[in-house]
């Protein structure tokens, strides 16, 4: 089994490239900490080189700056290439299957999370409608438990009644 797990922060800006085969890649590192402290009380981190493709090398490179933290779910993979100098020499990087984008737009510098900003308002506006509800079960006395439980069945009547569904309506 070939899986590695890491949580770190990005060492630097990624920058999307392109392969001669026209497939969009990015190459970057991330600062992963050490669990434990050195002889010295001092926090060390591991730089770890990872490469993403396609989409998720796009993403990346749009929403996530320099010190963003990520989550990063892949495959480790070895490879031999040439350097300029003649030698061979060897690289290894995780091959990123997953990106996780940890922290919100506002921690990292400029970086990622359109969708938190849209999810916090909609949670928002949800949260607002339910409390104004002269319906909702948060708005009723709380002096008097059995009018709580009545009309919390009442509320589950309702929405029986709406979504009648025979068995033949079912695909399965």
């Amino acid at each position: 089994m070939n899986r590695v797990v890491l949580v770190g922060r990005i060492t630097k800006d990624p920058e999307l490239r392109t392969s001669p085969n026209n497939v969009s890649f990015t190459a970057f590192s991330i600062a992963v900490n050490r669990a434990v402290p050195s002889a010295n009380g001092e926090r060390e981190a591991d730089f770890i080189n990872c490469v993403a493709f396609n989409k998720q090398a796009e993403n990346l490179c749009r929403f996530i700056k320099k010190g963003g933290q990520i989550g990063v779910d892949g495959k480790l993979q070895t490879r031999r290439y040439q350097a300029q100098d003649g030698s061979t020499r060897t690289a290894t990087e995780v091959i990123c299957d997953n990106i996780h984008f940890l922290e919100p737009k506002s921690t990292s510098q400029g970086g990622y999370n359109d969708y938190s900003s849209y999810e916090t308002s909609y949670m928002q506006s949800a949260n607002n409608q339910a409390n104004n509800s002269p319906n909702s079960y948060n708005s009723q006395p709380k002096n008097n438990y059995y009018q709580q439980e009545t009309k919390k069945e009442d509320q589950y009547d309702e929405v029986e009644d709406q979504f009648s569904i025979s068995d033949d309506d079912l695909p399965f």
